[in-house]
């Protein structure tokens, strides 16, 4: 199996390293530094249990490549119309192409069903670039929960302990490709579900990633450094429930219990990438993560005071460190 990774960043090179060790034959998509360490040593991935030492090629020519069996994306939101060119000589008649990003993806209302069908987001696919390029009846939808940092370029920390990737057609159900792709990728280091609302799953990792990341944002701080306050963890009561009810506006039931995620992550010291993109004055997934949440609570009648007010604090501050012009 040829795979691409599109995005050797955090969460890139450690797909990249589970793919290797699963038998596919893997290349990356990098710039620069990534690219120079990666075509020297490869990719590295530590986390407290294991490492892998993954020998892939690298290159920032897709041309190099050709056509793939997978393509995985892996680039954040703010990058996708950067790639759209590239990603065409990597697709094939038969490519699938996995997305597995933060926040609301560009195909969400593809096979969607219902009056909101085939609806398009013009802040996640300007011109409907990716639409037309990558085709939405190429994707999967992938999720991916695994707190991942760069140490340096293409060596990677994952944090988590039990690391989890969720996978999914967009119309639901399973199909040969999703299982032929987590038969690849799984294994003793990476557990792999493949399930049958990838949408719920998109909004379930959205209510923590909202939590950590709008609170996060603004104190510049983990969630052990804010979950301990009454007053913060009261916060993340708020945004799940806030979420949870736009979610289900959409059709989509989490079941995300906002004491069990307070209780699982309240210990933890990774900054959210949300978090860490604000630090360092780049570009921020607001747009699918935050904005186009509320643009759906608009869209469906749900009010969000807490988020609304969270989400103007945070687009204050984005636009203030030239993180977001939107």
């Amino acid at each position: 199996m040829k795979v691409c990774i599109y995005g050797a960043g955090a969460v890139g090179c450690f797909l990249a390293g589970r793919l290797f060790k699963g038998g596919a034959r893997v290349s990356a998509i990098a710039r620069g530094a990534t690219l120079e360490a990666i075509r020297r040593r490869g990719v590295r991935v530590h986390t407290p249990d294991y490492e892998i030492s993954a020998e892939i090629g690298a290159t920032d020519n897709p041309a190099d490549l050709g056509p793939q069996d997978f393509v995985v994306v892996t680039v954040k939101a703010p990058s996708l119309p950067s790639i759209v060119d590239g990603l065409k000589p990597l697709i094939g008649p038969n490519t699938t192409v996995a997305f597995v990003m933060n926040g609301i993806p560009w195909w969400y209302f593809y096979n969607h069903g219902g009056e909101l069908a085939g609806r398009r987001f013009e802040k996640l696919d300007p011109g409907g670039r990716l639409w037309d390029t990558a085709g939405p009846e190429r994707v999967l939808g992938g999720v991916i929960f695994c707190s991942c940092d760069i140490i340096e370029p293409g060596i990677v920390h994952a944090e988590t302990a039990g690391p989890k990737l969720f996978l999914g057609e967009p119309n639901g159900g399973t199909s040969p490709r999703v299982e032929q792709f987590a038969a690849v990728v799984r294994g003793d280091t990476l557990a792999v579900d493949v399930v049958p609302s990838i949408r719920s799953t998109i909004w379930a990792k959205l209510q923590m990633n909202m939590s950590s990341g709008l609170l996060g944002c603004l104190s510049n701080s983990p969630p052990k450094d804010i979950y301990s306050d009454p007053a913060c963890a009261d916060a993340v009561r708020r945004i799940v429930a806030e979420v949870g009810e736009v979610a289900r506006s959409v059709g989509c039931e989490t079941k995300v219990d906002a004491e069990d995620m307070l209780a699982r992550t309240r210990n933890q010291g990774h900054r959210s990438s949300i978090v860490q993109d604000l630090d360092k004055g780049r570009p921020m997934e607001i747009d699918p993560m935050f904005g186009i949440p509320l643009e759906m609570a608009r869209m469906t009648g749900v009010e969000t005071p807490t988020l609304d007010l969270l989400v103007a604090l945070v687009k204050a501050r984005a636009r203030r460190a030239g993180a977001y012009s939107g």
